[in-house]
């Protein structure tokens, strides 16, 4: 059984976590196992999980005794758990970029890192190599044929689905061209317009920005094929990670940040340490029109947004001329210092995500926000039959404290519509990644299905799948995991089962 404290509850937390467990789990992932069984050591799997969670995040937090600056600059390490019958095997395997198997052989690292890891040697060694590491690290997701380890600043690379081996770099079927800028946030819209499709996006940043709007069909002989495809130009410098689709639109939020090259230039910075929030300048929202639905061909609209920094959306929907985008804010971009050690990150000294929803009338161009939720939060996700349409559940990875804050260590389902809310938390030595919600595919509810969870166990100082009842987060199953995954970043689920006749996709 494991030795963490699992818990369900709505009270505030009055203890200190301690640094020690949350940071032991930033080490080097040593082995790479082929479809090994788990272990239940409490509850039982679901026999109606039937699919493969895959998971990414950085597997190589150090070389030739240099620790990485920051853990997004860590190389990428795909994961899979293939659900079947009540049971679950686990797959990993590094992503064997070009980078990494250079940086393999010469057992030290021999890029920059976008997020401040530097070269050895200092300022000489650094200085004007500007080249980008594709680390491939960010999201992992299955599009026709092939597994994509994903990483925003570059081209995917391909990936065997059912044995993570790296097939490499993919152009998509001539769809893009030499290491072109391809988002790890693609977005799966469950069939607003005709089929199911997958919404994606890639940007080229400068003095102007443009943003390249694809669709994917993703089911059928056509799976994996390119259906729509348009540029937009805008004003700017975008940061763009995350966006956000309804039926008709792709909704962008350019934050109000500004670039200063020079540092990284001079080897004194990496390229993300160069982004600052601009208290002088106003965010944006873009709206581009999607070509599947009732604006094609029109012009993009532009609005105001709220003061904050973005990275992620929870989702977004239409009713009439309002669009409704929910997000999570920050008061300011968070950075980590090139002089901190990001394992000994003072938390509060970071501003916390805090859940909001923002109102675009297209008439009258007004804007308005509420808050939805206060509790520092990452990692938010809707039921994916609910995507692009108005949803009355949130499922989200929270800090245990309900204001200010903190390591993730809990899960909070939020309902949209009354505020309502249930916890599960596993505090104080446990610390969670990001929540994938699986709806059951004979659902006749929204909130019908689980949500499944890699909990660090700072006790045991190693990892867990927790599966948890979406309803009331009820723990379902724990599982053990046979190696050490330290804390990751995105994921996504591939239903094994038919096609579902859920009602919910009306």
């Amino acid at each position: 059984m494991s030795s963490i404290s699992f818990k369900t509850s709505q009270e505030k937390s009055t203890y200190k976590f301690d640094r020690e467990d949350w940071s032991s789990a930033y080490t080097n992932v040593e082995k790479e196992l082929t479809n090994q069984p788990l272990k239940v050591i409490a509850g039982s799997i679901p026999k109606g999980l039937s699919g493969t969670l895959y998971r990414n995040g950085p597997g190589r937090i150090e070389r030739g005794g240099q620790t990485i600056h920051h853990p997004f600059d860590g190389d990428g390490m795909i994961l899979a758990l293939n659900f079947k019958q009540g049971k679950v095997n686990f797959t990993n395997r590094f992503v064997r970029t070009k980078a990494w198997k250079e940086e393999e052989g010469a057992k030290r690292f021999l890029y920059r890192g976008v997020f401040g890891t530097q070269k050895r040697g200092g300022l000489l060694t650094n200085a004007l190599d500007v080249r980008l590491k594709n680390i491939a690290n960010t999201n992992v997701i299955r599009l026709g044929n092939e597994l994509l380890a994903l990483w925003e600043a570059a081209s995917p690379y391909a990936l065997d689905p059912e044995t993570l081996e790296t097939i490499g770099l993919s152009n998509l079927q001539g769809v893009l061209s030499s290491e072109e800028a391809f988002s790890a946030h693609p977005r799966f819209d469950p069939g607003h317009n005709g089929e199911p499709k997958m919404v994606t996006f890639g940007v080229k940043t400068g003095p102007k920005s443009t943003i390249r709007l694809m669709e994917f069909a993703t089911e059928g002989e056509q799976g994996g094929h390119l259906l729509n495809d348009r540029k937009d130009n805008f004003n700017g410098f975008a940061f763009l990670h995350d966006f956000a689709i309804t039926p008709n639109w792709a909704v962008f939020l350019q934050n109000a940040i500004t670039f200063n090259p020079i540092p990284f230039l001079l080897g004194l910075k990496g390229a993300a340490q160069c982004l600052s929030s601009n208290p002088n300048k106003k965010s944006k929202f873009w709206l581009i029109p999607r070509d599947s639905g009732a604006f094609k061909g029109e012009p993009p609209r532009i609005f105001n947004a709220p003061d904050g920094f973005v990275f992620h959306h929870l989702n977004a929907w239409e009713d009439g001329q309002e669009i409704f985008v929910e997000s999570i804010y920050y008061s300011s971009f968070p950075s980590i210092k090139p002089n901190e050690d990001f394992l000994k990150i003072d938390f509060g000294s970071i501003p916390e995500g805090q859940l909001k929803r923002c109102k675009i009338n297209l008439k009258n161009n007004k804007i308005s926000t509420d808050l939805l939720s206060r509790q520092c939060c990452e990692f938010a996700m809707v039921n994916q039959k609910k995507l692009g349409k108005k949803a009355n559940f949130a499922w989200m990875a929270v800090a245990e404290c309900k204001q200010g804050n903190g390591p993730l260590q809990g899960i909070k389902k939020l309902n949209l519509s009354n505020g309502k809310e249930a916890f599960w938390s596993a505090a104080p030595s446990g610390f969670v990644g990001e929540p994938i919600m699986v709806a059951n595919t004979e659902a006749k509810k929204e909130d019908e299905g689980w949500v499944i969870v890699l909990v660090w166990n700072g006790t045991r100082r190693s990892t867990e799948l927790v599966i948890l009842d979406a309803c009331d987060l009820k723990v379902q199953g724990i599982v053990e995991i046979p190696i050490r995954v330290p804390h990751g970043l995105h994921g996504s689920w591939y239903n094994h089962q038919e096609k579902s006749t859920s009602i919910l996709e009306n």
